[in-house]
C-alpha cells in the first residue's frame, strides 16, 4: 500500500518534529549559493548602470556628439572650445592589442604544440608551470622592465625615443602569452587520441598530423585563446602607460608616441572634478572600453559555439 502524505511527512521528520540535519544543510547550502549568484548579478548590473549613466551624460546633456568622440582627432577637454576626439586613443588601443596578438599568438600556439605533441612530460612538468608563472607577475613589473630594457633597445635600433606602439605591443605580448598558451594547451589536450592514431595509421608523419589534422580541428579553440589575449591587452593600463609615450595623436610609425583609452583615463581621472564635462568624457571612454569587452566576450561565445557544433 502507498503511504499517505501525512505518513510520509511523519517519516521525513524526526521524533521532535524537525527536518533531518542533512535536509537543513542542503537548504542552507542552496540558499547561500542563490544569494551569491544574486549578489553577483546585482554587482554586474550596478557597474554597467553606473558606467553607462556617467558615460552617456556628455552626449545627453553636455553637448558632445558621438561622432566627434569616435571620429575626432583632437583631445583638448580644458581648452576654451573643448574638443573630445577619442580616435587617437581608440587607434592606440587597437594597434597595441593587435600587435601583441600577432607576436604572442604564434609563440603561444607553438609552445602549446611543443608541450602536447612533442615533449608532453617536459611540457606538463616544467614548461607550462613556468609560462603560467608569468600570469602572476604584476603589470607594473612588466612596465618597469619594458621601460628599462625594451625602450632603450628600441631607441638604439630605431629612430625616435623608443616609446610608442612597438614598445607597448612587445610588453603586452609577454603579458598575454600565458593566456594564449594555456587555452591552446587545453584545446590540444582535449583532442581525441583516436584522430591522431588514425592519421598515423594512414602513414602520416608527426608534422603532417599536426599541420593537417590537429591545428585545423582545434582552430576555433585556438582563436578563442587569441581573442581572450586581445581582450586582456585591450584593458591593460599601467604597463602600457609606462612605455607608449601617452601622446594624444595618431602615430605615423610603430616607434612614435601614442596613447590608449586606458592610459588617458588613468592619467587624467585624478585631475578632474566629479561631474565636470572632462570627468564625464573620461567616463565615456570607460564606457567604450566596457562595450569593447562585451564584444570580445560575444566573439568568444561564437567561437565556443562553433567548437560545440564542429
Amino acid at each position: 500500500m502507498t503511504q499517505t502524505r501525512p505518513a510520509a511527512d511523519a517519516i521525513a521528520k524526526d521524533g521532535r518534529g524537525k527536518f533531518p540535519k542533512h535536509k537543513l544543510e542542503e537548504l542552507r547550502g542552496r540558499g547561500y549559493v542563490m544569494f551569491c549568484v544574486l549578489l553577483l548579478i546585482v554587482i554586474i548590473f550596478s557597474i554597467v548602470y553606473f558606467i553607462a549613466s556617467r558615460g552617456l551624460t556628455p552626449f545627453a546633456s553636455q553637448g558632445v556628439s558621438v561622432g566627434e568622440m569616435l571620429g575626432g582627432l583632437k583631445w583638448a577637454p580644458e581648452a576654451d572650445t573643448p574638443r573630445f576626439g577619442a580616435l587617437p586613443f581608440l587607434f592606440g588601443s587597437f594597434a597595441t592589442s593587435l600587435l601583441a596578438a600577432v607576436i604572442a599568438a604564434p609563440l603561444g600556439i607553438c609552445a602549446a604544440i611543443f608541450m602536447t605533441e612533442m615533449m608532453p612530460k617536459v611540457g606538463k612538468n616544467i614548461l607550462q608551470p613556468a609560462i603560467e608563472l608569468l600570469a602572476g607577475v604584476p603589470s607594473v613589473v612588466y612596465g618597469f622592465v619594458g621601460l628599462s630594457v625594451i625602450v632603450p633597445f628600441l631607441r638604439d635600433v630605431f629612430p625616435g625615443q623608443g616609446v610608442g606602439i612597438l614598445a607597448g605591443g612587445i610588453v603586452l605580448s609577454v603579458m598575454i602569452l600565458p593566456t594564449i598558451t594555456t587555452v591552446a594547451t587545453d584545446a590540444l589536450r582535449s583532442l581525441p587520441a583516436g584522430l591522431k592514431e588514425g592519421s598515423y595509421a594512414l602513414g602520416a608523419t608527426r608534422w603532417q598530423t599536426i599541420s593537417r589534422l590537429v591545428i585545423p580541428t582545434t582552430l576555433p579553440s585556438l582563436m578563442t585563446g587569441v581573442v581572450l589575449g586581445i581582450a586582456r591587452a585591450f584593458g591593460e593600463a599601467l604597463a602600457v602607460q609606462m612605455v607608449i609615450g601617452n601622446a594624444p595623436h595618431i602615430p605615423h610609425s610603430l616607434t612614435q608616441s601614442a596613447a590608449t583609452l586606458t592610459s588617458i583615463i588613468t592619467l587624467s581621472m585624478g585631475n578632474t572634478t566629479s561631474g565636470s564635462l572632462h570627468n564625464n568624457a573620461l567616463w565615456s571612454l570607460a564606457l567604450i572600453l566596457l562595450i569593447m569587452t562585451f564584444l570580445f566576450v560575444f566573439v568568444v561565445r561564437l567561437l565556443e559555439r562553433r567548437v560545440k557544433h564542429a
